[in-house]
C-alpha cells in the first residue's frame, strides 16, 4: 500500500474541520490504509481553527499543522502543504465537508492502474449561486482554451496526484499559483471519478466574485499568452473596420459632395476604438505588473508557525 498525504487548506472551519478529519480517518481505516499523513494549512483564518489544528495534532501524530502569516488564498495554502508532504500519492480536499470521501478508494485505484492524476466530478451539483456556476464554467473553458486541457477535462478541488506531479508543481516560485495550470503543464494523463455533491457542513463558499476574478487572472497571465494574441487580433480587426469606414466615407463624399459627415458616428468610433485601446493596455499592464512582482521575489506563502516546527523547518531548508 502506498504512503498517502492529505492536504487540507483551512479557512473559517473552526466548527467543521474536526468532523471532516473524523470522517477522513474513518474512511482511511475502513479502506485498510495505515500509512498516511494529514497536513492542515491554516490560511490565516479569522476564527480559532489554528487552535483546533494544534489540538488535533497533539491527539494524532499523523496530523501536522501549518499556519500562514496572512491570507494567501486556497491555491497558495495547498502549495504550502505540498511543499511538506511526503506521500507517494497526494490527495487535495476542502475543509467544508462537501468532499465525497466515499470515492477515495476509487481515486486511489485509478492511480494504481497507471493514471497520474484522478479528479472527481459531480454529475448533479447542489444548488449554487449564479456567479459560482458562472465561475465554474469560466474555469473549465479557460482550462480548455488557454491551458490546452483535454476536451473531457473537469476541474475539481478534490483530486489525487502522484508524487512526481506534486514535486513538479512546487517548483513554481512565482506569486500567482493556479493549480489547474500547474497540473496541466505537468501531465494530461488524468482520470475522472463521478461523485455525489454534498451540502456544506456550515457557512458558505469563501470565493467572492472578486476572488474568482483574481483567480481567473492568475490563470490568464501566469500560464497563457492567448489574451495578448487575442488583443493583437482585435487590434487588427479594428484597424480593418476603421480603414473600411474611412474608404466608405470618402466614396460617399465624392458621390455626394453636399453630404455632411456624421458627428454621432465619429463619436461612436472614437469611443469604440478608445475602449479597445484601453482594454489592451490594461491587459498588457496586468502582465507587466505580475512580471514586476515576480522578479521582486514576492512569496507564494509565508509560514508563521507549525505544529512540528523543528522538523518542518529542517525539511524546508532541504527544499531550499
Amino acid at each position: 500500500m502506498k504512503y498517502i498525504s492529505f492536504v487540507i487548506p483551512c479557512y473559517r472551519s473552526e466548527n467543521t474541520i474536526e468532523i471532516v478529519i473524523s470522517e477522513l480517518i474513518a474512511t482511511i481505516t475502513n479502506g485498510g490504509i495505515s500509512d498516511y499523513e494529514i497536513i492542515l494549512v491554516n490560511d490565516c483564518s479569522p476564527d480559532d481553527v489554528w487552535k483546533v489544528i494544534q489540538h488535533l495534532s497533539e491527539k494524532n501524530p499523523k496530523i501536522k499543522g501549518i499556519s500562514l502569516s496572512r491570507n494567501f488564498g486556497q491555491h497558495a495554502a495547498l502549495m504550502a502543504g505540498y511543499a511538506y508532504c511526503e506521500g507517494d500519492y497526494v490527495v487535495s480536499l476542502d475543509d467544508d465537508g462537501q468532499m465525497p470521501l466515499e470515492v477515495l478508494l476509487q481515486m486511489i485505484e485509478q492511480l494504481d492502474s497507471g493514471y497520474d492524476v484522478a479528479c472527481t466530478y459531480y454529475e448533479e451539483e447542489i444548488k449554487k449561486s449564479l456567479y459560482r456556476k458562472f465561475g465554474t464554467w469560466i474555469a473549465e473553458k479557460m482550462s480548455k482554451v488557454m491551458l490546452g486541457a483535454p476536451k473531457d477535462f473537469k476541474s475539481s478541488s478534490f483530486y489525487i496526484a502522484r508524487k512526481f506531479v506534486i514535486k513538479e508543481m512546487i517548483r513554481y516560485k512565482n506569486a500567482y499559483p493556479y493549480l489547474a495550470g500547474l497540473l496541466l503543464r505537468t501531465t494530461k494523463n488524468i482520470a475522472y471519478v463521478p461523485a455525489r455533491h454534498r451540502e456544506r457542513l456550515e457557512g458558505s463558499s469563501g470565493y467572492s466574485m472578486k476572488k474568482l476574478l483574481a483567480l481567473w487572472l492568475n490563470g490568464f497571465t501566469a500560464f497563457s499568452v492567448i489574451p495578448l494574441r487575442f488583443a493583437s487580433f482585435l487590434g487588427i480587426f479594428c484597424s480593418f473596420i476603421g480603414f473600411f469606414i474611412g474608404i466608405l466615407a470618402i466614396v460617399r463624399k465624392l458621390m455626394n459632395p453636399d453630404m455632411l459627415l456624421g458627428y454621432s458616428s465619429t463619436i461612436a468610433s472614437i469611443f469604440f476604438v478608445g475602449g479597445v485601446i484601453m482594454m489592451i493596455l490594461g491587459m498588457i499592464g496586468e502582465y507587466i505588473g505580475r512580471i514586476y512582482i515576480s522578479i521582486n521575489n514576492a512569496p507564494i506563502y509565508v509560514i508563521k508557525e507549525t505544529t512540528e516546527m523543528d522538523e518542518l523547518i529542517n525539511k524546508r531548508g532541504e527544499l531550499m
